[in-house]
């Protein structure tokens, strides 16, 4: 770990250059460079085995052992670390990570595979908090097609805690992945209020792949003629839909119930 002087000067240009990846998109695309703030996101980016670049400190907030990252490591006072972050409350540790990129061959597949599959899921926090729910409920993969939002947008890595490194994240078009699901022969099940089943009532334990579009628009037509089966969350009040992070989460611990049952019983 090399040591760098401190950064004192919010105009220095280093810290303009972690600015920018924090607010543009087509930064961290051009660079191949995103930033990750805190003690717990950037443990699980560094366990994830994550190419971290920089690491800068700010050491009147941090008591965490920074020292075990092997990157370059740069000082900064509070008020540069307080124009570098994003957010408050970050434990005074923020870095510079390489971006990593899957592919949906890179999947390493378990023997009755649960992936979630969102289509055009604009908002970051909504992705991440479907990352989330994923870590939670051990599915293989979150796969995120016609994205609409990159993976390493500081919302979504926010939202997620960290999630976004312990699930792989594939970005793919709906049709590759449609392709992908019929060659491994894991059921498609798209969440829709047309034509479709109670979720409950719906076997999951074989490979399936949980499908969820946009609380706006909901899923494309390509995804619909694709299905194995339409499902639906039954909703007893006034609304006709939850936020789909949530809708996500009650599906895919569907899923870990029944897979944890000794018994499923279709009615």
């Amino acid at each position: 770990m090399a040591e760098n002087r401190m950064i004192s000067s919010v105009h220095n240009p280093r810290v303009k250059a972690l600015v920018a990846l924090q607010q543009k998109s087509a930064e961290r695309k051009r660079t191949g460079l995103f930033v990750v703030e805190g003690r717990r996101e950037l443990t699980h980016c560094v366990e994830a085995g994550l190419e971290v670049k920089e690491v800068f400190v700010c050491e009147e907030m941090e008591a965490w052992n920074y020292g075990e990252i092997k990157a370059d490591t740069t000082m900064v006072t509070r008020s540069v670390y307080e124009k570098m972050a994003y957010r408050g409350g970050t434990e005074g540790v923020i870095a510079i990570v390489k971006s990593q990129e899957w592919r949906l061959e890179d999947l390493k597949l378990s023997e009755n595979p649960l992936i979630v599959v969102v289509e055009r899921v604009e908002k970051p926090g909504n992705l991440g908090a479907i990352l989330r729910s994923a870590d939670a409920a051990r599915a293989d993969a979150v796969v995120v097609c016609d994205a609409l939002t990159d993976l390493y947008n500081p919302n979504l890595i926010r939202s997620s805690i960290g999630a976004v490194f312990t699930v792989p994240c594939v970005v793919c078009e709906s049709e590759e992945c449609i392709e992908f699901l019929k060659e491994h022969e894991i059921q498609i099940l798209t969440a829709q209020l047309q034509d479709s089943h109670l979720y409950y009532d719906t076997e999951m334990k074989r490979g399936t792949a949980i499908v969820m579009g946009t609380e706006s628009t909901g899923l494309t037509e390509v995804w619909r003629q694709a299905a194995d089966a339409h499902i639906r969350i039954p909703m007893r009040g006034k609304l006709d839909s939850l936020n789909v992070s949530v809708s996500a989460a009650v599906l895919l611990f569907e899923a870990v119930r029944q897979r944890e049952s000794r018994v499923f019983v279709v009615k």
